[in-house]
């Protein structure tokens, strides 16, 4: 097994460079390391795109031990102490043991399902759909406890895997389903296991990434550029083991409703005209891309799980629109909406002094621009809502008077 620096862990080895997980970087370095090589990374990809990666000129590259890397950095096939065991049951049935229990759908018993808020769908039944849907948020379950199961993972190394899986979906051009997809596997998966080592959450991720992009993308990315992005720290047959790993772990279960699919939903509800249909996007794409940008900057914050997806994308919404619709499109009362309202405000606080997104052209890959993930300097942003998490301006979203991307749908 190669060890891992930071270096790999935020670009290519070429571009040189030393950081360290355990530091706390200034502001200035936290905010370049992830941004800086966005552009090369996209050209360098573009001119290879199925160039294989060399393990014997590759590995005499591989960078010294630094500060990041573990003494005992192993594959989770070898080296995860305690971890969930998968068996082959005689139905040739894959079930996990592990402390964590598994929770079902009790239909009618969620004090938060309430009638549906969707329109009359002339496909379906649309009270059938919304408990579907609601009903994923309890069989596809993710929590910020698994930090307390792996000591040498901090909070902070989340954000900064998840801001650089960001960029890598930029570079290639990922959905922002894909990269959504992406981050709850790696959330759901860390909850199974027990003491992985920090050395081994780039594997995860980009892992995590390539499975979601397999579920989603129509031309996802090639097992070879997902090698390609760890600059020479993981290979092809290592990001094929530990899809199996994480697959067998989440038993397959791979289509949750994500943050950024309940925000599109309850987007497409408010800008619903009486006879329009569901299915055809009539919501703004420039204002779409100012509420993903603030709940990418929310997701990224190890807090954010203490919320249910729908919530998380709920509470987002009240930052742009009224509180009142907000709470008839999702079905939400205020009472649920709150708690995450109040710490969502300092996000909102701090995305707006790093001023509007760009609304990007990507005519040339024929895809919606609004769509496509992109990346921003989050980190820095995450900095100063960090610094007001505590202290919190305002406990809830401003009036319709003072929202600073206020929308008249």
């Amino acid at each position: 097994m190669r060890n891992v620096s930071r270096t790999h862990l935020l670009a290519p080895a070429a571009t040189g460079g030393k950081f360290d997980l355990d530091s706390e970087p200034t502001k200035t370095e936290e905010a370049t390391a992830m941004t800086r090589q966005s552009g090369r990374l996209q050209k360098r990809s573009e001119n290879a795109p199925g160039q294989k990666v060399s393990k014997q000129s590759n590995r005499k590259k591989v960078q010294p031990l630094s500060k990041l890397q573990c003494e005992k950095n192993q594959l989770v096939l070898e080296g995860v102490t305690k971890p969930c065991i998968v068996i082959e049951s005689p139905e040739k049935r894959v079930r996990i043991d592990c402390d964590e229990p598994v929770y079902q759908v009790l239909p009618g018993r969620d004090a938060l399902v309430r009638p549906s808020p969707l329109p009359h769908l002339g496909w379906g039944s649309s009270e059938d759909v919304w408990l579907k849907m609601v009903g994923k948020e309890q069989n596809y379950r993710h929590s910020k406890s698994f930090m307390q199961k792996h000591l040498t993972i901090k909070p902070r190394m989340r954000s900064i895997l998840l801001d650089w899986l960001i960029e890598v979906s930029d570079a290639y051009t990922l959905h922002r389903q894909t990269f959504y997809l992406a981050q709850d596997y790696f959330d759901r998966f860390m909850l199974t296991q027990s003491d992985v080592e920090k050395g081994v959450l780039q594997l995860i991720g980009i892992t995590c990434l390539f499975i979601a992009a397999k579920m989603e993308e129509a031309r996802p990315p090639k097992l070879s550029q997902m090698a390609y992005v760890t600059a020479g720290t993981y290979y092809e047959d290592e990001i094929l083991q530990m899809e199996l790993i994480i697959l067998k772990a989440l038993r397959w279960n791979l289509c949750p409703e994500t943050a950024v699919s309940w925000l599109k939903l309850y987007l497409q509800v408010a800008s619903m005209n009486v006879n329009s249909d569901l299915l055809e996007p009539q919501f703004p794409h420039d204002a779409y891309v100012q509420m993903t940008r603030l709940l990418d900057l929310c997701i990224l914050n190890i807090n954010s799980l203490d919320f249910q997806y729908r919530v998380l994308a709920a509470s987002v919404l009240c930052h742009f629109l009224q509180q009142e619709k907000v709470e008839k499109v999702s079905g939400l009362s205020d009472d649920v909406l709150q708690p995450c309202l109040t710490w969502m405000s300092p996000f909102a606080v701090s995305l707006g002094r790093f001023g509007r997104a760009t609304l990007r052209d990507f005519s040339r890959t024929k895809e919606d621009g609004h769509d496509v993930q992109t990346h921003s300097d989050y980190m820095s942003m995450l900095d100063v809502a960090s610094g007001q998490e505590v202290n919190s301006p305002f406990l809830t979203p401003p009036s319709s008077m003072e929202k600073m991307w206020d929308i008249d749908l």
